[in-house]
C-alpha cells in the first residue's frame, strides 16, 4: 500500500467551484429575509382575521403586496439554497443529484403559485 498524502489523494479530484457563491448567496438572502420577515408580519398582521372582500381590498394596495411578493421570492430561494446544502451532505450518488433536481423544481413552482396568486388578488 502506498503512503499518499492528502494533496496527492486530492490531486484530479476537481474544487466546488461554486462554494464561496453559495455562501454568499445564503448570507445575502438571510439579511434580505431579516428585514423582509418582519415588514410582512406588520403589514399582514393588520389584515389577519378579515374577510376574503376586506383582504382582496387590502392587498390591492401596492405595498403589503410587493412585500409579500417579495418575502415569497426570497424565502422560497433561501429554502432551496439551504436544502441543496442538506442534500449534497447527506444523500450521495443520482440519487442525491435526482433530489436536488426536484426540490428545485418543487421550490420554484411553489414561489411561481405564491406570486401569481398575490398579483391576480393585487390587480
Amino acid at each position: 500500500m502506498a503512503y499518499l498524502t492528502p494533496r496527492k489523494r486530492a490531486t484530479g479530484m476537481g474544487s466546488a467551484k461554486s462554494g464561496v457563491a453559495h455562501f454568499w448567496n445564503m448570507k445575502v438572502s438571510s439579511i434580505g429575509l431579516l428585514i423582509l420577515v418582519p415588514l410582512f408580519v406588520f403589514t399582514f398582521g393588520p389584515a389577519l382575521g378579515s374577510s376574503y372582500e376586506e383582504m382582496v381590498a387590502y392587498y390591492q394596495h401596492p405595498f403589503p403586496a410587493i412585500i409579500a411578493i417579495l418575502t415569497l421570492g426570497v424565502g422560497f430561494m433561501h429554502f432551496n439554497n439551504g436544502f441543496q446544502v442538506l442534500i449534497e451532505d447527506y444523500v450521495h450518488g443520482a440519487a442525491g443529484q435526482y433530489s436536488i433536481i426536484a426540490m428545485n423544481c418543487l421550490c420554484y413552482a411553489a414561489a411561481a403559485t405564491g406570486i401569481f396568486s398575490i398579483i391576480r388578488i393585487a390587480l
